[in-house]
């Protein structure tokens, strides 16, 4: 060999060492798995009352199923006292908790890349973005009403933080797309742009329908009825009222092993008492009757006790965030769930701010902080979510989804293997030394301390010579590195090409419609 292709050689074998130094490296950190206990708020004698109250309230109130007549004779069926013309569901004394028996405990939830597969239930943690948001802020653009754009480049953000581990479903609303139509172009974006688990559309009963066929062109028919694909969002009209449209998606996942979360939605004060153990209480019944009709449809389909609740301010009626009341009714949710053997679901980065400013962190992490100790399985609206849900924040998104990796570090306790007691390292540096470069230190550095890919931590100088830059403007220059650097990840072009097919028919097969 000459010196001068030896030459050539080692050059290009520099600019490969190079090139995979600047590669983008799209990282997607597993599930949580919990190494450390739940906080239970309550005792045991709260946890029978509240339990005991709320089969009160089946037996003697009841529920309503309203416009589902279908739903009433199974009920009857079932052995509930049904009232045809008040539409209303008596449920006998232990009925409900005799149905929920054959819902699991936990579930995988697969994902087209099964190394992003995860585990809902038991000791896992599972962190998905905002949920819902018809409006969008960002530093450039302002507060608007969301479009299609939007809400793709919500997935690619997902798709692209570590420390997600789910994409979601309905991260924002894209008006400029017709109602009855844009679910299609929302689930096509979650099974092409990511390929990270997703969430069903529930805004109709086709819709879940539409969910299902997409998910069975994506899965294949088989798969998708022997395996859940999808975890979408049940919530409950409180209080205690199941309307057709949110039941009838539910029957649609349930007949085809998909699973729901069956959710209260509740502002405390409006839709439930005002006291924690009142409301908690309803949450109980609510829920007790909604899994138990998701196991009427299929015994043994999977499903989530859910819990979404906040206060109210009673001065100008806004619902309020990262309150003490909600702490306490998440964390004996938490405790009724699992008495139950259900996941639960509750939690995410909530706050009632209309800017990722100081109240937004206080809140957020309030509630982030609530949801790890109480036992949350599903994490909804983990990053993005502000002003009360009304929008979704790109700046926001990615504050918050780097602060997620620290519900991964406090989850992981503490390491007491023989590298974490660090005995050695104390040895060899003695007294009046220091641990910098000593070789416990050069060993683990690199992963010792969790790191903020968003946060400075510059001296005073070099912040100042660097724009000095606010929280909100480091995060606006994250989302333009994160959204320039996506790569879309890999899928089989002949499935890629029949969803869009579906799609396309699907469009054209109804006229337009907006409301």
């Amino acid at each position: 060999m000459s010196e001068a292709s030896g030459r050539r050689r080692g050059k290009g074998g520099g600019a490969a060492r190079r090139a995979e130094r600047t590669a983008v490296v799209i990282e997607t950190a597993k599930y949580i798995e919990r190494k450390i206990p739940n906080f239970e708020i309550l005792n045991e004698e709260a946890l029978k009352i509240i339990e005991i109250n709320a089969e009160i309230i089946l037996e003697e109130i009841g529920v309503s199923f309203v416009d589902n007549p279908t739903a009433l004779e199974r009920w009857k069926e079932a052995g509930a006292d049904v009232d045809f013309e008040l539409e209303r569901v008596r449920i006998p004394k232990g009925l409900a908790r005799n149905l929920i028996k054959t819902a699991p405990s936990e579930y995988i939830q697969h994902a087209r890349n099964p190394e992003k597969n995860v585990r809902i239930g038991g000791n896992s943690l599972v962190l998905a973005p905002v949920y819902g948001p018809p409006f969008v802020r960002d530093m450039e653009g302002g507060r608007r009403y969301a479009t299609m754009e939007d809400f793709n480049n919500f997935v690619k953000l997902g798709y692209m933080s570590k420390w997600l581990h789910h994409s979601g479903g309905t991260v924002c609303e894209p008006t400029d797309v017709a109602v009855n139509k844009r679910h299609l172009d929302m689930l096509f974006a979650h099974m092409t742009l990511t390929d990270k688990p997703f969430m069903g559309s529930v805004t109709e009963p086709s819709r879940a329908q539409d969910s299902v066929d997409m998910a069975k062109i994506l899965f294949g028919n088989n798969f998708v009825e022997e395996n859940t694909v999808m975890t979408s969002l049940i919530n409950i009209n409180s209080p205690m009222t199941f309307d057709s449209i949110m039941i009838g998606a539910m029957e649609n996942f349930a007949r085809h092993n998909q699973a729901c979360i069956v959710s209260p939605f509740i502002v405390g004060g409006a839709m439930a008492p005002v006291s924690v153990a009142g409301t908690l209480t309803q949450v109980l019944a609510e829920v007790l009757a909604g899994v138990a009709y998701n196991q009427i449809i299929r015994p043994g389909a999977p499903v989530i006790f859910g819990a979404f609740v906040t206060s109210i301010d009673m001065n100008s009626g806004a619902p309020t965030f990262g309150t003490p009341e909600a702490t306490k009714i998440l964390q004996g949710a938490g405790q009724l769930a699992r008495r139950l053997k259900l996941p639960f679901r509750s939690g995410g980065g909530l706050c009632g701010s209309k800017l990722p400013d100081a109240q937004a962190a206080y809140e957020t992490a309030n509630t982030l902080n609530a949801a790890l100790l109480g036992g949350v399985n599903f994490m909804l609206h983990a990053c993005g979510w502000l002003e009360g849900g009304l929008v979704s924040s790109y700046e926001k998104f990615v504050m918050d989804a780097d602060q997620l990796g620290i519900l991964h570090s406090l989850a992981s306790g503490i390491d007491m293997s023989e590298n974490g007691q660090a005995i050695g390292a104390i040895r060899e540096v003695a007294p009046g030394g220091h641990y910098l470069g000593c070789e416990h230190t050069q060993a683990n550095f690199k992963d010792a301390f969790w790191r903020s890919e968003v946060l400075d931590y510059k001296p005073f100088e070099t912040w100042l010579e660097d724009g000095a830059k606010d929280t909100m403007s480091l995060a606006a220059d994250r989302v333009k590195v994160q959204l320039s650097n996506y790569q879309k990840p890999s899928i089989d072009i002949a499935i890629e090409e029949a969803l869009n097919e579906y799609v396309t028919k699907k469009k054209a097969s109804v006229p337009d419609s907006f409301v």
